[in-house]
């Protein structure tokens, strides 16, 4: 169905007076052109998942409000829910870390100024 739009004499539009201005391409419109996303090392979103912070400023399936736990060990940050994934830093004991998902046994969020992924173990209650 083309999309219209109307213009009467008197300058206001109107559902009476509907004509065709254009259909939509084959493909449909492309998401396309410039965008600035703040730099994900430092700022917690995926695609899955922001934080809630970053709410219109990136697209994310759910935003959710970080929750505060501190490390009761020291532990390493990765960029990955791996041990093998590079090491982002090492964080001391008592460390506070804002938490955005937990599962697997990592914990992904954000201390020290990095966005990254420490042992859950090493995280309080």
């Amino acid at each position: 169905m083309a999309a219209t739009a109307a213009t009467p004499t008197d300058g206001r539009p109107s559902a009476n007076s509907l004509t065709p201005i254009a259909e939509a391409p084959a493909g449909g419109f492309p998401l396309a052109g410039p965008s600035a996303h703040p730099d994900p090392t430092t700022h917690a979103y995926r695609q899955d998942l922001a934080d809630i912070a970053l709410a219109g400023t990136v697209i994310a399936s759910h935003y959710v409000e970080p929750l505060e736990r501190h490390l009761r060990r020291a532990a390493t940050l990765h960029s990955a829910p791996s041990a093998e994934s590079e090491q982002l830093g090492e964080l001391e004991a008592g460390t506070s870390v804002r938490i955005l998902d937990k599962r697997g046994g990592w914990a992904w969020g954000y201390a020290g100024g990095l966005v990254g992924y420490v042992p859950a173990a090493a995280l309080t209650a």
